[in-house]
């Protein structure tokens, strides 16, 4: 058992640190590709349906936007997806600062979600994040999504290919579908645990 999500709200959202919001709860911030399923993992998760936009066009989010859950008990932050979106390169950077900046300073960090797709290969810009969470030392939980799209023997096959090169990072990353709720006990879980939050999670 977990947290129970009793209530999730847009709390901000910044573009450099002065525009975070005080110091306050533990945070756990979503990472990923652009075209990766970030937003509906998140509303997922958080059993809302539309408190993250779930854009048609990868790269809309170009801010970190915070979330109170529970009264603000803890912070979910959405930070920017990298590595899809057809823009200038100098947008890609100064989106590559924006979340660098959060996550090499920000206090109440307690662990980023990356999440990957389990029908494609992790690229190189998802190696360099994570390469870049360790060198850090945070907490890293790796997610790999849209699981609905395999079969169970093709998602088992899949999982066994992954192993090898994400079991360094995270040794106990996992199967999650925003379609279908597979695997967000699990993941819930886990957060609540890392975060050092008591309640129930359903």
């Amino acid at each position: 058992m977990g947290l129970i999500i009793k209530n999730s709200d847009f709390l901000t959202a910044a573009v450099k640190p002065k525009g975070y919001p005080p110091v306050g709860p533990p945070e756990i911030a979503f990472a990923g590709r652009s075209n990766v399923g970030k937003s509906s993992l998140i509303n997922c998760v958080l059993r809302r349906k539309r408190l993250v936009r779930v854009s048609s066009k990868p790269g809309r989010t170009q801010e970190i936007n915070f979330f109170a859950i529970n009264q603000d008990q803890f912070r979910l932050v959405d930070l920017p997806g990298y590595g899809f979106a057809k823009v200038p390169r100098s947008v890609k950077m100064g989106w590559r600062r924006m979340v660098e900046s959060y996550l090499s300073a920000r206090e109440p960090l307690a662990c980023v979600v990356l999440i990957l797709d389990i029908r494609r290969e992790p690229t190189e810009e998802d190696f360099m994040l994570l390469d870049y969470l360790a060198a850090q030392h945070l907490t890293t939980v790796i997610v790999v999504t849209k699981a609905d799209k395999l079969s169970n023997n093709k998602r088992n096959a899949r999982l066994a290919k992954l192993r090898p090169v994400l079991g360094k990072y995270d040794p106990d990353f996992m199967p999650v579908s925003a379609v279908n709720g597979m695997g967000r006990e699990k993941l819930l879980d886990r957060l609540g645990m890392l975060a050092g939050l008591n309640e129930e999670l359903s």
